[in-house]
């Protein structure tokens, strides 16, 4: 049976806002939904409900929470949503550098982290001149491939993952705009 996978890219975030106008990092660790983002989710919402979606995967870098939580809040499928970090960002940049899980805890108390160590984001290695550890490119691409392997071994067959344009990128072979959607047939 042919599992569809819809891979959903969060809204904008304030660091695509500042990156788009200036082109250089500014420093938005973790960052959030800008204003466009939220009306990018709130837009997209409606196209997906018709969809029976079993399981909603969610990258726990928070601009990923806030777009799930904006798309399947109120989903007439009532979905499982999942908190995964085998598909958080490709950690390159400082929006990629995740909130610690006591923290996002805190923030989104209806979801649960506690299978997730405290820091989930990659961080062996020498900390960069921005403050943070860049992950080398074979130990991405390997998640990549770990997470691909992950997605076809649930039982569920219409699944959404929320995440992230990088890495969806390697995952589907095209790279998303905020809040576009690619399917991924497994």
């Amino acid at each position: 049976m042919t599992k569809i996978v819809h891979c959903i890219r969060h809204g904008q975030s304030t660091f695509n806002a500042h990156y788009a106008e200036h082109g250089e990092d500014p420093g938005h660790f973790d960052a959030r939904l800008t204003e466009l983002g939220l009306r990018q989710v709130a837009e997209r919402a409606p196209e997906l409900r018709p969809n029976p979606y079993e399981l909603i995967v969610t990258s726990p870098l928070t601009r990923a929470i806030q777009t799930t939580l904006g798309l399947f809040a109120d989903h007439p499928a009532r979905p499982t949503i999942l908190v995964e970090c085998l598909h958080r960002e490709h950690l390159e940049s400082s929006c990629d550098v995740g909130s610690a899980v006591s923290h996002l805890s805190r923030e989104f108390p209806h979801l649960s982290f506690g299978h997730l160590d405290e820091i989930w984001w990659h961080n062996e290695g020498e900390i960069n001149e921005r403050g943070f550890v860049t992950e080398p490119a074979h130990l991405f691409e390997e998640r990549v491939e770990r997470f691909r392997g992950w997605l076809a071994e649930r039982p569920e067959t219409m699944i959404a993952v929320v995440g992230h344009g990088t890495f969806f990128s390697k995952l589907t072979g095209r790279f998303l705009a905020n809040c576009e959607v690619a399917t991924l047939e497994l």
